[in-house]
């Protein structure tokens, strides 16, 4: 049974119409913070995305790799196990949205709406990026607000801190690489 306040229901309520079309012209407020793989968060670097309420997870999942200086280069998925996303029971991943899918119990990330998967207030998923260094972005619904007319694509509305580069200090390898060749 899924605990907390669904933002569906509260505009359903406020406007007393079923909430389907609506919920497009809302905004979801995603606190997206870099983690590790034991799900730490304390001063870590985060993001705080307005996301359309259509915007699928593969839109967001693009839009974390762009705001934190990742390369679009591996696969990845987003799980509601946030410590140990081999035992998720909600899972979504791009290796479903392939001809042949994934598993049965695993959706696309393709087709699948952010307002669908984020639908109570302080939901938390684990956005898992390259499978084999396993980077970990813990994704938390903050907020829902009107969407401002106009405005479209997710937008990011607070960063802090610096991203942990995703290969490392490059700036480091190329001064090694600089002090062989002067040898």
């Amino acid at each position: 049974m899924i605990k907390g306040n669904d933002p569906v229901k509260e505009k359903r309520k406020e406007k007393g119409k079923p909430a389907g079309k609506e919920i497009q012209h809302l905004t979801l407020m995603l606190k997206v913070t870099q983690s590790n793989f034991m799900g730490n968060v304390r001063g870590r670097p985060y993001r705080v995305l307005a996301v359309p309420g259509n915007a699928t997870l593969y839109d967001l999942a693009k839009e974390i790799l762009y705001c934190f200086d990742f390369d679009d280069d591996h696969a990845f998925g987003f799980y509601d196990n946030l410590k140990r996303w081999t035992r998720s029971i909600e899972r979504y991943c791009i290796f479903s949205d392939e001809e042949g899918g994934y598993s049965p119990d695993t959706k696309g990330v393709k087709n699948t709406r952010v307002k669908n998967v984020f639908n109570y207030m302080k939901k938390k998923m684990l956005f898992l990026f390259d499978y084999g260094d396993e980077w970990h972005f813990r994704v938390e619904l903050t907020g829902v607000e009107p969407a401002e007319p106009g405005k479209r694509g997710i937008l990011v509305v607070k960063s802090v801190g610096e991203p942990i580069p995703q290969y490392g200090n490059l700036d480091e390898d190329e001064d090694e690489i600089d002090e062989d060749e002067e040898e």
